[in-house]
């Protein structure tokens, strides 16, 4: 999932031009559940078509359902060539009959006046126009990778293309023998073939949304690191860059998976694979099979690469296991993944670092909003896939999970989040469902602050000064918002530092629409007054000494 820019560090692999909603406009149809996708790819040197034929478990809901409709890419005259043409429908042997345009599938299925559950096969072949990259890597050898955010799988792929409806997959690659191959899950087969080819067959037994599928095939080096709990840690980068990527991926991705284990909940997949590609110029969190920018392979570990490594393993459990039900929910993917990606940090690497990751983001934030005012988090009816996601999806979201977090206390918040995951593990959830679990594990409601953080635009902007009265030995506060359109109701921590200690006393108030007068009883000038010397709140402000 995504094209990682070098702005700031954490950014950890931010999605090109994309935003976040309740209700996209995707033609669902929740009679219909696909249960499993089994795809059967014939790769070659000779040409980029794809020989494909893919098998699909079906699970009606609903008696005398008619059609069923997949997203397929159709060969046109737009695309110069590419796309792909369905060749034959079949079930049980018998041919049906379907309609390809408009980048439709549209199958019609004998009626049934019963529920069942039935396979339906399509062939087909094509030029992936995108999703599947066939193109050379750095170092000029060819490769197969694929990047199906956010819908792009239906390029290549026949699919339910949303998150909506997770299934099982597995694919059967056929390919000349000098390549390896990688996908979702365990690999069951790998054998030698007539004709210089070979058959790897991996299956993912887990239900994951179709953006997740994943498929590399290169020439690669493998690595089989470590283990967690039983479960392989791989490491997968170009021949040429087996020294170093074995060195950049070594760490940390066992004490990764542990982490979130302790505080999340276990981790759902077969393995964690890292792999270099070129179809990426971050990273892309493929459930169990994780794509990185074939130029995270430095041999430094550095901590921009690291970081990434942390926000993309942290997606297996935000993202992968749990998945936003609609693309206007995706900041439970985005938001939770940089949100914790600065908790393992937090947790490995130290307070400080923890700050100054905060800090950064809160800087991107108010950058953004300066130019983007009233950008929502949580939008409505999303329909133009171009805005799936934004800086805001991650940066603001993540500072909504921290002040969430400062607001219920460290128990509840880890207690509601265990809670959360619990529930929808595997599944799919919604920002209510999110914030109905945190309300049950902190005893208290949280539409207004839900509300003002991701359902309406902007942060707040302060003005204040501070004064203290020797005569009377009184501090006074004097605090306002000033942004434009959006009220916020806040509470704001004051640090009054005094001549010595390094940590100051710290009242909290809350400011509302209105402006705020307070007076403390003091017994001597303080040093310097701040506001949030914490780093609890997504704000910005000008706050002085009054004569």
């Amino acid at each position: 999932m995504r094209h990682l820019p070098c702005l700031l560090l954490f950014l950890f692999c931010l999605k090109p031009g994309y935003s976040a909603n309740a209700n996209d406009t995707y033609p669902k149809n929740l009679n219909i559940d696909i249960v499993h996708y089994s795809f059967e790819l014939k790769l070659n040197d000779g040409s980029d078509e794809i020989q494909a034929k893919a098998s699909i478990a079906v699970k009606l809901k609903k008696e005398n359902i008619p059609t069923l409709r997949f997203d397929l890419v159709n060969t046109n005259a737009e695309l110069k060539g590419k796309g792909m043409s369905v060749l034959s429908v079949s079930m049980d042997d018998q041919l049906l009959t379907f309609t390809h345009q408009s980048n439709e599938l549209l199958i019609s299925i004998p009626p049934s006046n019963v529920k069942k559950e039935f396979t339906i096969e399509i062939a087909y072949k094509g030029i992936p126009n995108t999703g599947l990259a066939i193109k050379n890597n750095k170092y000029g050898d060819r490769t197969f990778f694929s990047d199906n955010w956010p819908n792009l799988g239906r390029n290549w792929l026949p699919l339910v293309d949303h998150p909506y409806d997770k299934a099982t997959c597995e694919f059967k690659i056929i390919a000349p023998v000098k390549y390896q191959v990688v996908s979702n899950g365990i690999k069951l087969e790998e054998s030698m073939l007539p004709s210089g080819l070979k058959l790897t067959h991996w299956k993912e037994t887990v239900p994951i949304a179709p953006w997740l599928f994943v498929l590399g095939v290169a020439e690669f080096a493998v690595q089989y690191v470590n283990e967690f709990e039983g479960k392989s840690i791989q490491t997968w980068v170009y021949k040429q860059d087996r020294d170093a990527g074995f060195y950049d991926f070594a760490i940390p991705t066992k004490d990764v998976l542990n982490f979130y284990s302790e505080y999340v909940g276990p981790f759902a997949y077969e393995k964690l694979a890292n792999i270099q590609s070129n179809n990426s110029s971050g990273g892309m969190e493929s459930a169990s099979a994780i794509m990185y920018s074939e130029n995270s392979v430095t041999g430094e570990r550095t901590k921009r690469w690291r970081n990434v490594v942390i926000h993309e393993i942290a997606h297996q459990w935000f993202g992968d296991a749990v998945t936003e039900s609609d693309w206007d929910d995706v900041w439970l993917s985005e938001g939770f993944a940089t949100y914790f990606t600065l908790v393992f940090i937090e947790s490995a690497y130290g307070h400080d670092e923890f700050i100054e990751g905060l800090q950064a983001s809160r800087k991107q934030v108010i950058e953004f909003q300066a130019k983007n005012w009233p950008y929502r988090i949580v939008h409505q009816n999303l329909s133009d896939m171009t805005k799936v996601t934004s800086g805001q999806t991650y940066q603001k979201g993540s500072w909504t999970l921290h002040m969430l977090r400062s607001m219920m206390g460290e128990e509840n918040f880890k207690k509601g989040i265990q809670s959360y995951y619990r529930k929808y593990f595997n599944r799919n959830a919604t920002t209510d469902d999110f914030k109905l679990e945190m309300e049950i594990a902190s005893g208290v409601k949280l539409d207004q602050f839900f509300s003002q953080w991701l359902y309406q635009g902007g942060t707040p902007t302060l003005k204040g000064t501070w004064h203290f009265d020797l005569k009377n030995r009184e501090l006074t506060i004097e605090l306002r918002q000033t942004q434009k359109d959006f009220a916020f109701e806040i509470p704001v921590e004051v640090g009054m530092y005094k001549s010595g200690p390094l940590i100051s006393d710290v009242q909290k108030i809350m400011l509302k629409n209105q402006p705020l007068k307070m007076t403390f009883s003091m017994e001597s000038r303080p040093d310097k007054v701040v506001l949030d010397p914490n780093t609890k709140l997504l704000a910005e402000w000008e706050f002085i000494e009054k004569p």
